[in-house]
């Protein structure tokens, strides 16, 4: 009798095996409340491993880690008009705390250009205080109607960096290098993802800005997902909560501002654009564990062998785990640390021990051979490298295979149907935006024809991106 697989097959139902994926590789669990996710140790390292490397970037980009409260006083919100009623929807509102009623009701932040802008307000006084360049890790909570692990969730983590500067075009070319230089580069040498970075719509930009720069993954099944984005404020809150400078000349001035973030999301991201139909795979830069060390027997000569080698590949700079825990099956470990995605097994029993060999089994391309145990220490950065280009090529295979040029709305549905449409903007318009949302496909993002970002909304060649999105 033919063994039942243990995710359903991505051909099958792709959130199917979306939530398969998350509940067998122990990433995360729906939380109590609906909507609020439990992420598991194993997921919150992979969140982890995401964080520590875009921290790094952050403060290279010369923005400081600060922590700002979680509950907001409601009427910071209705200061920017736009700003609140984009958020309305989505707001959780505090009216009684210590068992009475509030007197004045609190939000729980669903982002923070608000609050940070409240002291911003005192923070800045001079030219000489700018730029000012803050960045938090936090939890945020915006009311999800529809809930998906990872993806939308009613609470979720992120970083949300934000910035004063004195002049419009400081603020744009720092929105544009976090767009680039830190998430793009992330999510393509990082992550593996070849994302296209383009500029939002006006009716998808961000609530309360004058620009969005997006990156948006395709995904194992076509569908777009945005994977991060960084903002042009202009003076909008600066002038809803005055935050002003007095420049070199004397004047009193407004700020112009950034804000831009990525989150919780990305872990999501990982999992539907490398995941195959027997679990993750993990890019190896960035694979908490990167290879696993198993023992197939309890025989102590073989527990001893794979605890050197474990010790070996660290000494080597190699992310290790040790597996000997004998008294589980192979078979059931073997399959466990699959679905888990580590780039690569190295498996001893007796028999190696006799040859001198392990089996070497790779997660990303596939496949077991025998290999040198004195050979390991040299031959596994390789390959590492090796399967992080393998996952950076395939993604962008399945993108450009499945992006088709269009002429017509009607094309454009169709062609979302299955992957990306792409159409001249000058064809489609807000107009034709708002015809293709009646059918639930989106414009993701506007591209320049040679796949740049656009300087404007109106530039001559702008094409859109369009697609049903997560």
């Amino acid at each position: 009798m033919a063994k039942a697989p243990v995710l359903t097959p991505q051909a099958v139902d792709f959130p199917r095996w979306y939530q398969d994926l998350i509940n067998k590789a122990e990433l995360a669990d729906n939380g109590p409340v609906r909507g609020t996710m439990v992420i598991r140790p194993y997921g919150y390292s992979l969140w982890e491993r995401m964080q520590q490397d875009m921290d790094a970037r952050i403060k290279s980009a010369g923005a400081q880690n600060a922590y700002f409260p979680l509950f907001i006083p409601q009427s910071y919100l209705t200061r920017e008009a736009e700003h609140v009623e984009g958020f309305a929807p989505e707001l959780a509102v505090v009216t009684h705390g210590g068992g009475k009623e509030l007197e004045e009701p609190v939000v729980v932040r669903p982002t923070s250009e608000t609050i940070i802008n409240e002291y911003f307000s005192k923070w800045v006084q001079s030219y000489r205080d700018l730029p000012l360049l803050i960045n938090q890790w936090a939890n945020v909570v915006r009311w999800e109607m529809r809930p998906r692990i990872f993806l939308r969730t009613t609470e979720f983590l992120w970083q949300e960096g934000h910035t004063a500067h004195a002049t419009y075009e400081d603020a744009r070319d720092y929105a544009d290098m976090i767009h680039r230089e830190v998430y793009g580069d992330f999510m393509v040498n990082y992550l593996g993802i070849d994302v296209v970075l383009g500029r939002k719509t006006v009716r998808e930009r961000f609530a309360g800005a004058i620009n969005t720069l997006t990156l948006e993954g395709m995904m194992g099944d076509g569908k777009a997902l945005q994977m991060g984005t960084s903002h042009e404020l202009g003076t909008n809150f600066a002038k809803a909560f005055n935050t002003s400078y007095l420049s070199g000349e004397g004047k009193q001035e407004l700020v112009w501002q950034t804000s831009w973030g990525v989150s919780t999301r990305m872990v999501g991201g990982l999992i539907m654009s490398h995941g195959d139909d027997s679990g993750l795979r993990v890019p190896p830069r960035m694979a908490p564990v990167q290879v696993v060390v198993l023992a197939i027997k309890g025989d102590d000569t073989v527990i001893a062998k794979v605890r050197e080698i474990g010790e070996r590949l660290k000494a080597a700079g190699i992310r290790v785990q040790v597996d000997d825990r004998t008294d589980t099956p192979f078979g059931r470990r073997a399959v466990d640390w699959e679905l888990k995605g580590i780039p690569v097994r190295v498996e001893v029993g007796p028999r190696d021990l006799e040859n001198g060999t392990a089996m070497l089994a790779r997660r990303i391309p596939g496949g077991k051979e025998p290999v040198s145990i004195d050979a390991l220490d040299a031959l596994i950065p390789q390959i590492l490298e090796e399967d992080q280009a393998t996952l950076l090529r395939e993604s962008r295979e399945r993108r450009e295979s499945r992006t088709v040029d269009v002429a017509t709305i009607e094309e454009a549905a169709e062609a979302a149907a299955t992957g990306w449409g792409r159409i001249p903007w000058a064809d489609l318009g807000p107009e034709g935006e708002a015809k293709l949302a009646e059918q639930g496909v989106s414009v993701r993002c506007l591209v320049a024809e040679d796949g740049s970002v656009p300087d404007g909304y109106d530039v001559p060649g702008t094409v859109a991106i369009v697609a049903r999105a997560y």
